[in-house]
């Protein structure tokens, strides 16, 4: 199943063998809810009926729409500082970027002024390439930093954990914290890891792990598989 925003795309594991489609999803999504996941021309068309000028709530056919960004990103100073040189090479330099690293109170700006009721965060993996130490430590630090970060706003923001996926049996004690004791909502990988795709056998106790963990979404990253510094 995939869902839009942003204008990238978003796959998640549907695990409801009756809901096939994005269409399908969003049709018992709503009816059961009244929460749809919606794409950048969902958000536009809403604004379009209230004049183009509103903010949150998005409105649409008179009905109160949550709106979801599935795909929002953000970095955290302590984790990229343990790249060291190459930190500058993890960021960016595009107009903008610093933006990632997340101030609460301008984040909740920019989402209102967006019609965001609420984010899901995730972080574009720039430590595959590292070594065993170096990424255990930058994926704790960025998965407690998320669990933080959504434990003092949880009506703005959710999260996926990072995982050193380069080393599947790490990843796969990250998943089960990021679950247990972070609560956090799903896991966020890069298209591959270092060229090796997910369906290599070394990587099948992590996707036992997920599923014995009951994690309902697996968000991959296609704008920027693997951003590590070489």
């Amino acid at each position: 199943m995939t869902s839009c925003c942003s204008g990238r795309s978003v796959e998640m594991v549907n695990r409801e063998p009756d809901m096939n489609t994005r269409r399908d999803f969003l049709k018992v999504a709503g009816a059961a809810t009244g929460i749809v996941f919606c794409s950048c021309g969902l958000r536009d068309a809403a604004w379009a009926q209230q004049g183009g000028g509103q903010r949150l709530p998005v409105m649409v056919n008179g009905k109160r729409i949550k709106t979801i960004d599935v795909h929002a990103h953000c970095h955290f100073h302590e984790a990229v500082a343990l790249t060291g040189d190459e930190a500058n090479r993890v960021i960016s330099q595009t107009r903008g970027a610093q933006e990632n690293f997340i101030v609460i109170e301008e984040r909740l700006k920019g989402m209102d002024a967006q019609a965001i009721d609420l984010e899901v965060l995730s972080i574009n993996p720039f430590w595959y390439r590292k070594d065993r130490d170096t990424a255990a430590q930058i994926v704790k630090i960025q998965n407690e930093k998320l669990a933080e970060l959504c434990a003092s706003r949880p009506d703005r923001f959710a999260a996926f954990a990072s995982l050193a996926l380069q080393y599947p049996d790490l990843a796969v004690q990250q998943l089960e914290t990021a679950m247990k004791k972070l609560g956090l909502r799903g896991a966020a990988i890069g298209g591959s890891v270092l060229g090796e795709d997910f369906s290599e056998p070394k990587f099948h106790p992590v996707w036992a792990k997920a599923e014995e963990l009951g994690f309902e979404k697996v968000l991959a990253q296609h704008a920027a598989a693997d951003r590590s510094a070489a």
